[in-house]
């Protein structure tokens, strides 16, 4: 597990942005694994401002995102789909119809779970994933319990999910109980896997993953077998680091 940590947020910003440009441009048809939520956002805006000083393309490029809330419309602006279509699908130049998120507005949920499971195959699984990590541990919506083994399901988000998600609705009571992920085994069979944290909030997640057992009850912790794993963190994030476990400093 490599872990890098930027001392400002456009440091990140553009050594992830870099990461995924060097994927795109080192295979003739990448499939990216992509995040939401405010942690990836200038990652986002990085890679936007790329493509405009025609840095990179991204019409051969195709994405999978981790997770949709279930019951939400497409055109919410609430939703995933959304949320990837405001913050980086509509300002770049890929193909809205090789972009894919689970479809949590459905009468058959399971279906749907089975159905991107059989989409993510069929690109033959995934070159790099983008994930964040929650402060319980979880990635995309793994809440802690759930097996090392799952793939694509429906979760009921735990408390504290949706209440670290509320600043994003008018209400507590507005923010769905539950959601569509890809599970861990789904994510775990991703080539390489980019994880992204920032704040103080962070830290003592970051400090169980790297320091703590694989279990479980810590969903990340799964990512401590993956043979090329990246963090990248900000210095609130990593300040329960030891100096030894670090790889790279970035200005």
């Amino acid at each position: 597990m490599k872990i890098i940590v930027g001392k400002s947020e456009n440091s990140m910003n553009h050594y992830a942005k870099n990461c995924i440009i060097d994927v795109i441009k080192t295979n003739d048809q990448p499939v990216l694994g992509l995040a939401t939520g405010s942690t990836p956002v200038g990652m986002y805006q990085a890679l936007i401002q790329a493509y405009r000083q025609g840095e990179v393309s991204f019409k051969d490029v195709t994405t999978f995102n981790l997770d949709e809330y279930v019951n939400l419309a497409s055109d919410d602006p609430n939703s995933y789909r959304y949320f990837m279509n405001d913050q980086l699908f509509n300002h770049i130049d890929i193909q809205l119809d090789h972009t894919f998120v689970p479809n949590g507005n459905t009468t058959d949920h399971q279906q749907a779970c089975l159905d991107y499971e059989q989409e993510i195959d069929q690109h033959d699984h995934l070159d790099l994933q983008v994930l964040g990590i929650g402060t319980n541990g979880h990635i995309g919506f793994n809440e802690p319990g759930t097996s090392f083994e799952s793939r694509t399901h429906v979760i009921e988000l735990e408390p504290s999910t949706r209440e670290a998600n509320a600043r994003f609705f008018a209400s507590l009571d507005d923010v769905p109980t539950h959601a569509i992920t890809m599970g861990i085994e789904t994510i775990m069979e991703s080539k390489a896997i980019l994880l992204i944290a920032r704040g103080a909030d962070k830290k003592q997640a970051v400090k169980e993953l790297v320091d703590g057992k694989r279990s479980p009850d810590f969903p990340a912790s799964a990512l401590k077998t993956h043979p090329r794993v990246t963090m990248l963190l900000d210095e609130a994030a990593a300040s329960l680091l030891d100096d030894a476990a670090i790889y790279k400093k970035l200005d």
